[in-house]
């Protein structure tokens, strides 16, 4: 009698043979959801179409490595939720690259890097904070302690808006929380009317999204103040999220934004949405 402790190994081997191994997706199209309210990364047009740097910077990139793009707007909060659901392929919402969130989904390369600061109003007691436009990197812990401390006094009772689960989120809560009351908003264009309303005392977000709210209607009653803050909880830049299980689209997606980093095509769309190069190092 033969004993079934050893018919198992011939029998996992049949069974692996007979089971063909796993093929990587042919991918054709790819649906990439952004939020649609974060200009100028990316924002809704007059007609409700999608547009900004990240629509175009996708088009060019879906267009080097043969794939179709399709487009679709989602609430930033359930935006990681509806990834790993399988409701769209990728995000392309100035997200960064963050330890936190590469447990739960994966990124592309950055297409873009900017640091965090504070907008206030110009006749503001916040105007002319500590370390105004000095990059501060939070893994530089003496640096990160210094400017902390040099802050604390400016902001002790004030009101901070910030879009809510975002690394600038993060960083009020981590740094200065106790010190300030911080006020979260579903999108950052509703912390800005906030602070020109006068019910909030200064916003934290990139720079690169405050160079789109001081050009518009009332931006020039406002400025940036305080450190430029990078690094740390902030994370790498900003890059696309994709599920973990699919490394092919990421390869595909990794080579279109490589290929556009090289020849100045994202230099080029950052000037137009942005007026400055936020394009990260090669």
């Amino acid at each position: 009698m033969v004993k079934i402790s050893r018919l198992l190994p011939a029998l996992a081997v049949a069974v692996a043979l007979a089971v063909p191994a796993a093929q990587a997706k042919d991918w054709k199209k790819v649906v990439i959801a952004t939020e649609g309210a974060y200009a100028p990364y990316n924002m809704h047009a007059p007609d409700g179409k999608l547009i900004g740097f990240e629509i175009d910077l996708a088009l060019d990139v879906c267009k080097r490595v043969n794939l179709t793009c399709e487009f679709v707007a989602q609430d930033w909060n359930g935006i990681i939720p509806g990834l790993n659901a399988g409701k769209y392929d990728a995000i392309m919402s100035g997200m960064s690259i963050t330890a936190k969130r590469l447990e739960v989904i994966d990124f592309t390369r950055p297409y873009s890097n900017s640091p965090t600061t504070f907008a206030v109003m110009k006749e503001s007691p916040l105007a002319a904070m500590p370390d105004s436009g000095v990059r501060v990197s939070l893994d530089d812990k003496a640096a990160m302690d210094k400017a902390i401390k040099d802050l604390a006094p400016a902001l002790k009772g004030k009101v901070i808006g910030v879009q809510v689960s975002t690394i600038q989120a993060d960083l009020l809560n981590t740094y200065f929380k106790g010190v300030t009351e911080i006020r979260t908003y579903p999108t950052t264009e509703e912390h800005d009317l906030d602070l020109q309303a006068g019910r909030v005392d200064a916003a934290l977000a990139s720079t690169s999204y405050f160079a789109s709210t001081l050009s518009k209607p009332g931006g020039d009653q406002m400025k940036l103040s305080g450190p430029l803050f990078t690094g740390g909880l902030l994370g790498k830049g900003t890059g696309i999220g994709l599920r973990k299980s699919d490394a092919d689209l990421k390869a595909l997606l990794d080579k279109g934004l490589n290929e556009a980093l090289a020849d100045g095509t994202i230099k080029t769309l950052s000037l137009k949405w942005f007026k400055v190069d936020i394009s990260p190092p090669s």
